[in-house]
């Protein structure tokens, strides 16, 4: 009977293995299906919204791109005309501002100083390959940060640093890690930070930075880590999510200063600044915050032949007529 017993055991055992090994490629198929289901739905929309705009002659050649045309879909919740409303907004305030050419005309030369009293900067890549943006804003000196510069030229600065980030930073990322990128991960040092540090200046240049940001550079966040939330940060952050988009919310974690093991999930020790918990310093670059440290560091990767044709425009041919 103890000898039944063991086989009657092992073959149980052996059976629930077998069952749990076909429910896991049963699941891993579902979600494989569910993945190009999902994308050949995101390719009709991108067609149709395409037609859209180019009927409206809203479509320039250098804009003619499927991910950044679906990245506007996102941020509409894939309605067309709220989407096609957004683009076309999009492509005024570039006229208004200047946005095609600031990449060439506008030279930031108090640049080290801001960092000085308000140190922030892109700084490697996480674990997929994203750049890594961090900004010490517990640190800001707004004072002295402006008699360095000036809030329309600071602004100017950072709708610089997104064009960067367009044109160089995520075809460089997607290039070094063989897959398309146009996401970012920010860490957002809050050390510090409560709600006498919001003085008028800062809010009105975090206000109108986010502004541009979300009307013509949507779905460019892939997570963001608040870091060392005391509970002068959180009193802040109890008002103002409220007032954020849930989608955008999902992708915001809020830590105290125990936040070091979360970074270093996502980010290697190497990529990651030592004063994060990592171990880089970037000493001959004056500081890691200092260095733009990054593949769109390495000029043979901005020049790779197989870079426009495997990342930076995917058109809607791609909509053959099977797919509509």
């Amino acid at each position: 009977m103890s000898e039944e017993r063991t086989k009657f055991g092992i073959l149980k055992k052996a059976k629930n293995v077998s069952s749990k090994l076909r429910n896991s490629l049963r699941n891993k198929t579902r979600r494989r299906n569910d993945v190009v289901n999902c994308e050949i739905e995101e390719q009709k929309f991108v067609g149709v919204f395409r037609e859209a705009l180019v009927m409206d002659n809203l479509l320039p050649a250098r804009f003619d791109d499927y991910h950044m045309m679906l990245r506007f879909l996102k941020a509409r919740k894939f309605n067309v005309e709220k989407a096609k409303l957004m683009w076309a907004d999009m492509l005024q305030w570039r006229k208004n501002f200047g946005t095609d050419t600031i990449m060439e005309d506008f030279d930031f030369e108090e640049l080290n100083e801001v960092r000085h009293y308000y140190p922030q900067g892109y700084h490697g890549v996480d674990k997929d390959g994203r750049p890594v943006y961090i900004e010490r804003l517990g640190k800001i000196d707004i004072g002295m940060l402006m008699q360095v510069t000036t809030l329309d030229r600071f602004v100017k600065y950072q709708v610089q640093e997104f064009e960067k980030s367009l044109v160089i930073r995520f075809p460089a990322c997607s290039v070094a890690a063989n897959k398309h990128i146009d996401l970012s991960t920010t860490i957002l040092d809050v050390q510090g930070l409560g709600l006498m540090s919001l003085t008028g200046p800062v809010m009105e240049f975090i206000k109108l930075v986010q502004t541009i940001d979300n009307n013509n550079y949507p779905e460019t966040l892939y997570r963001m880590f608040i870091i060392n939330a005391g509970p002068g940060f959180r009193l802040i952050w109890n008002v103002v999510k409220p007032l954020l988009d849930p989608d955008t919310t999902s992708k915001i974690q809020v830590l105290g200063s125990k936040y070091e093991s979360k970074l270093l999930e996502v980010i290697d020790e190497s990529e990651l600044p030592d004063f994060l918990g990592g171990s880089c310093t970037c000493a001959n670059e004056g500081g890691c915050l200092m260095s733009d440290k990054g593949p769109w560091k390495d000029q043979s990767l901005l020049k790779s032949p197989n870079e426009e044709a495997q990342y930076s425009v995917k058109r809607s041919t791609i909509l053959d007529d099977e797919k509509m």
